[in-house]
């Protein structure tokens, strides 16, 4: 609920008690000071009117106007009568809207003029005016707040928009390198026609999928497919991870097994999933001629676009230590969930 609305409830849910035990405590004093028989009498129809302040809200207003002519009848502009006409002309400001406050404050107030004079007729009429200028005050500053943490939601919200936006651009530029691209090079390199065609049929399909995955995937049993016709150790033990996060090790490990195939020259590669307290851990290990990452320039995108970014965007790291001629060895880790 808006903080307007809540506070606005609030007023008006406590403006009825107020009154009521405003009423009552005036008129304990009140009765003590005229300490007569019509006296308490006053006060104890004073504490009967104000049950309705508590529990009838319904007929608080014209209880309410009734009381205070009651006292005006009786006691005329003794104070007791004046304070608790204020009080009510106030918390009337605080209950119900301009259109029924308006009249009932001024036949209220013609009422105690004719009753007991002009005497309080300022200073009951500016209180009444100050207490709904500063209700609405209050209802304005409450109004600019909910403007202020709606537009901050929007914000959050256009953020968290971009945000998924450029994951999705990222995701997308990075399976564009493992699909178009390769075959691209397939064909420039005079690859075989027919092989070629297979290939570009693959990449369209995949290229066209709807990754709306839901529940777990057993990483290890996706990541032997995965390795499945070629020559890699693979040593595996069930690692169930949500789809998205299966998808995202599938397409990063595929791409370290091309690049394995295409630049290392290894003799050995290994594949090894396991469960750690870190979380889950896929490691690609071969004994190739090696490189230094550090020195792979910007515009190859292979490694960076398809395995490190990829692996971030799932929420997963990728550690990559690679020494010419000690071959390369990948680290993928998808944190465990707390």
């Amino acid at each position: 609920m808006l903080l307007e609305a809540r506070l606005l409830a609030t007023v008006n849910r406590l403006a009825g008690p107020v009154r009521g035990a405003g009423v009552f405590l005036i008129s304990v004093f009140g009765a003590l000071s005229v300490n007569s028989p019509l006296g308490w009498a006053l006060f104890a129809f004073v504490v009967l009117t104000s049950i309705a302040d508590f529990r009838v809200p319904r007929v608080a207003l014209p209880v309410a106007f009734l009381r205070v002519v009651v006292l005006s009848v009786a006691l005329g502009d003794q104070q007791w009568t004046l304070t608790v006409l204020t009080t009510t002309l106030i918390t009337w400001q605080w209950q119900w809207p301009p259109r029924v406050t308006v009249p009932a404050t001024a036949l209220l107030l013609a009422v105690q003029v004719a009753v007991a004079g002009p005497g309080v007729l300022v200073r009951a009429v500016l209180e009444s005016v100050l207490a709904r200028v500063a209700y609405e005050l209050l209802r304005r500053s409450s109004r600019r707040v909910d403007a202020l943490r709606e537009r901050a939601a929007e914000q959050q919200r256009a953020a968290a928009v971009a945000l998924e936006r450029g994951r999705r651009e990222r995701e997308f530029l990075a399976l564009l390198h493992d699909t178009a691209a390769a075959t691209f090079l397939m064909a420039a390199y005079g690859g075989d026609a027919s092989a070629v065609a297979v290939q570009a049929r693959r990449d369209l399909a995949v290229l066209a999928e709807r990754d709306n995955a839901q529940g777990a995937v057993d990483l290890g049993a996706a990541l032997t497919a995965v390795a499945r016709g070629s020559a890699v150790t693979v040593s595996v033990e069930p690692a169930p991870v949500p789809a998205a996060v299966a998808l995202a090790f599938v397409r990063a490990v595929g791409e370290l097994l091309k690049n394995v195939e295409r630049h290392a020259g290894a003799a050995t590669v290994e594949l090894e999933v396991s469960r750690t307290d870190e979380g889950v851990l896929v490691v690609v290990a071969d004994d190739g001629r090696g490189f230094v990452p550090g020195d792979v320039p910007e515009h190859r995108r292979g490694l960076r676009g398809s395995v490190v970014e990829r692996l971030r965007a799932a929420g997963g790291e990728a550690r990559i230590d690679s020494v010419p001629g000690r071959g390369t060895s990948v680290r993928l880790v998808w944190p465990a969930d707390d």
